[in-house]
Formats: C-alpha cells, structure tokens, sequence
C-alpha cells in the first residue's frame, strides 16, 4: 500500500472538505467527450464545463473503439448525451510513430511483446479523426439524435480546431 499512500493522504484532505453537490450520473449539458488518456488533457475545462456536465471517455490517441461505441450506446440512451466531441490531440505519442514503433519501444523499454495488440497508431491525425466521427455517425445502435463533433486540442496553445467534413 506504500505506494498509494500518497493518493489515500490527498483523499483523506479531499473528503474533508468535500461538499456534495448532488449530481446524478446524467451529463447536464448532454456531451461525451472522447479523448486521449494524456494527463496534459483537463477535458471539461478545455470546453468550459463543470463536473456532472459532460461524460468523458478517455484511451490512447482518442479513438473510438468497440468499448467506446458500447459506452456511447449507453451514455446516449440512458444517461442525457445528445452530442459527441472526439478531442484527439497535438504531440500525440499514438499519432507520433507507427504500430512497429510502439511495439518495438515496449520490447526496448520493458521486454514485453506486445504485437497482439492493435494501439491504433496512426500517420494521419485527421483522417482517422474523420474515420472515427464518421463510425459514431453511422453507429446503428446509438440514439438517432446524437450529434458529433471532431476537434483537435493543441497542447500548447489550448485551442480546440474543428475537422467536421
């Protein structure tokens, strides 16, 4: 447990001065944002919202994977999402090197053999961004209200651009 201690130590502070705001599991402002696990990334704030606002769907290069769709069939039908923001973003490792590259840094780094697995690198930032908004547009199970949006975030500048069709 040593090495969550400092977690347990930050909660213990957080819960003592944690006021409920009693939210529900809906998304306020009716968005589900689908971005990349990158730490430089404060989804909510980026677009001006506010815990309980938005739901945020989050793994490596922001793609929109099987899991991504089940979650999305859900958030749309059950929890107040009528729009989607694919949020891929700047100086993105997955975005930055081809799958060999990946694969082969893990080897290096840690003598892992990971070609298994698809990481879904891409040379091409913005055609995937458009592949993986046109895949929710045409999602058969997903509410037919929904809306979606792809932006790239820039890490240095905090910018969203828009790359809708």
């Amino acid at each position: 447990m040593d090495r969550f201690d400092d977690l347990l130590t930050a909660n213990k502070y957080f819960a003592s001065v944690f006021t409920s705001e009693d939210l529900t599991g809906t998304a306020v402002k009716g968005l589900a944002i689908v971005t990349c696990m990158d730490s430089r990334i404060d989804p909510l704030r980026i677009v001006g919202m506010n815990p309980g606002d938005a739901k945020i769907l989050r793994n490596a290069g922001a793609r929109v994977t099987d899991d991504v769709l089940r979650t999305l069939v859900l958030a749309t039908h059950l929890l107040g999402v009528n729009r989607v923001l694919v949020m891929p973003h700047t100086d993105c490792r997955m975005a930055s090197t081809d799958e060999a590259g990946i694969h082969a840094a893990i080897s290096a780094k840690s003598g892992v053999d990971t070609r298994s697995l698809d990481f879904q690198t891409t040379a091409d930032q913005v055609g995937s961004l458009l592949k993986d908004v046109t895949k929710i547009e045409s999602y058969p199970l997903l509410h037919n209200e929904v809306r979606v949006m792809g932006a790239i975030y820039d890490v240095k500048s905090g910018a969203l651009t828009p790359i809708n069709p």
